[in-house]
């Protein structure tokens, strides 16, 4: 056996992102939250976030990957016979809950003071960047942390005073032994997109509401709290007849309420969460708001879980980019390390690019709800869900390929990545579902297109110390974008839905891009990013001709790098890119 290798086995495979600090690698973050969060909030969060990016790299990256191979269990009787269903969690999951709810309170934060210190609710760029750092490491928690978040403010919106009460002060705990964590149960066999088809019936027997039927996905499956919706005996058919209901795992004596997890189910990902299906035997449920607006109430929810997912997304496609830097600067071929080759190179870039246009398109949609720009925050919701998802299952595959054949193998976080990439495609509206609502609603009806452009024509204007050229590249092609999604709106055909919102996302995301990295203290390289997803993804390309310009080359070798850039450094590349 040859013993004089010039170095140890072990270190012929590439490094994981075990240990990585995911605040401290991760300067876009930094620097948006200096242009989106207030000076005084920053400087008491930062340790926090600092705090979490390091959880997210070890303890809570460790607590994830044990999670997602030990799933939890469903044990439908106690010891003696009764029907007392119940879920068995590994205690990994449970100790990430206590990262979660218990020392961060992801669920409180934005809804009372007193979490991490802060006298108010923090705003919604602060608590979408924990989401992210936390997401990078764990996906399947974050359903349970988005819909008691996401519950919390139905109730408070909706619900009567004495409802609030009652709930409230339960779902807002810290403590782990009293908090009441929520959720959504809307699918069922008959009513996935649909859910006008909805076949679960509410009967009012002597001014109690009882719940009867079935729904089949539900994610947490045994919260404490679920709002849910149901029809009530003699409503109309269709939506308008759809009222919501918050469903208590127990009544208010303690009794176990009249429904039954029958199974959990078997899922390609999202492993760590229960999700399952219930039948409802005369349940008890509190009626929540009026009664015939429970599909307008319950889309509140569902558009909060859509920018929460685009949002995960964003994380996730990060994790990708990180795991896949790792690998290809960690592993050496033909006497060079891996990212060296220019093909790799490029490999790398199409997940740069993609991540810093998600990260970018997050951030901006929870500025727009902290400012009450709700015609901003509409479209922005849809236009993230539906493209960044997308991205992400790319972004997961790309990542894996960077590692080669260890990147299929359980014993590394690809595999994981794939799986949980693909459940944003389906969680609160496939990618037809939710380019339909980009263009027909938030577009068609709502014309929320005309608040998110001028925004955006703000922000360019912003922008001024970027070449004019490149700025008016940039106003062209939102306002090109802009006129599709209007004539396909307007006139259709429905199957342009989709080409029309992408082209929404990449311009609005390439004008964000574009004015980050002209704003002082930032990293200019961003204006770079804004460049490429113009020349890729805004303009016509000849397949047949070649693509890779020596611009282009600098531009990857700058991005790939570590080394920030000035600003009349990247408005000179940019500007050369143009001519």
């Amino acid at each position: 056996m040859q013993t004089d290798r010039p170095f140890p086995a072990n270190d012929r495979i590439a490094p994981d992102c075990a240990g990585m600090d995911f605040y401290a690698a991760d300067r876009g973050l930094r620097d948006l939250l200096t242009l989106y969060l207030p000076g005084p909030a920053l400087d008491h969060l930062t340790p926090c976030f600092q705090r979490l990016g390091r959880l997210a790299g070890g303890r809570l990256d460790e607590l994830a990957r044990i999670a997602d191979r030990h799933a939890p269990l469903l044990h439908t009787r106690d010891r003696f016979g009764r029907d007392e269903d119940w879920i068995e969690y590994h205690p990994a999951y449970r100790e990430m809950e206590q990262i979660a709810f218990g020392e961060f309170q992801f669920h409180a934060m934005s809804h009372r003071g007193g979490v991490l210190g802060m006298d108010r609710p923090l705003p919604p760029v602060a608590k979408y960047a924990f989401q992210y750092l936390f997401a990078q490491s764990e996906f399947g928690l974050m359903c349970p942390v988005s819909v008691t978040d996401t519950s919390i403010h139905l109730i408070r919106r909706f619900a009567g005073n004495s409802l609030q009460d009652y709930l409230l002060p339960r779902m807002l705990s810290a403590d782990l032994s009293t908090l009441w964590k929520g959720t959504q149960f809307i699918t069922e066999k008959a009513a996935g997109s649909d859910v006008g088809a909805t076949e679960t019936v509410a009967r009012c027997v002597d001014g109690v509401w009882h719940i009867y039927g079935e729904k089949w996905f539900c994610s947490h499956t045994d919260a404490d709290v679920a709002l849910m919706l149901a029809r009530p005996e003699g409503a109309p058919a269709g939506t308008r007849g759809l009222a919501l209901f918050a469903l208590p795992r127990r009544t208010r004596d303690g009794a176990r309420n009249a429904y039954r997890i029958v199974r959990l189910k078997d899922k390609l990902g999202t492993r760590s969460m229960a999700s399952g299906e219930i039948r409802l035997d005369g349940a008890e449920a509190w009626l929540v708001g009026q009664q015939d607006q429970g599909l307008k109430q319950m889309m509140e929810q569902v558009n909060l879980s859509r920018l929460s997912h685009g949002v995960r997304a964003a994380a996730m496609m990060r994790r990708c980019l990180n795991e896949a830097l790792a690998a290809a600067r960690g592993r050496m071929a033909f006497g060079r390390t891996v990212a060296e080759f220019p093909l790799m190179r490029r490999q790398l870039m199409k997940l740069l690019v993609p991540a810093e246009q998600a990260l970018s398109m997050a951030l901006c949609a929870a500025d727009a709800m902290g400012r009450g720009a709700a015609a901003e925050l509409r479209l922005l919701t849809g236009l993230l869900k539906l493209r960044a998802c997308r991205d992400n299952v790319v972004a997961a595959t790309g990542a894996m390929e960077a590692r080669g054949g260890n990147g299929y193998i359980e014993d590394w976080v690809n595999p994981r990545l794939i799986r949980d990439a693909q459940v944003g495609l389906l969680w609160e509206g496939t990618s037809n579902i939710n380019a339909l609502d980009v263009v027909g609603r938030a577009v068609g009806r709502a014309a929320a297109h005309r608040a998110l452009q001028a925004m955006l024509h703000r922000r360019l204007e912003a922008a001024e110390a970027l070449p004019a050229p490149f700025r008016a590249a940039l106003r062209t092609a939102l306002d090109r974008a802009v006129g599709l999604a209007e004539r396909v709106a307007a006139a259709g055909p429905e199957s342009l839905a989709r080409q029309a919102a992408t082209a929404l996302y990449d311009a609005s995301s390439a004008v964000l891009l574009a004015w980050e990295g002209s704003q002082p203290g930032t990293d200019a390289r961003r204006a770079l990013v804004a460049r490429l997803v113009l020349m890729h993804r805004l303009s016509p390309v000849d397949p047949l001709a070649p693509e890779e310009t020596e611009w282009e080359r600098v531009a990857a070798d700058a991005l790939l790098g570590d080394k920030a850039m000035e600003l009349g450094e990247a408005a000179e590349l940019v500007e050369q890119s143009c001519l």
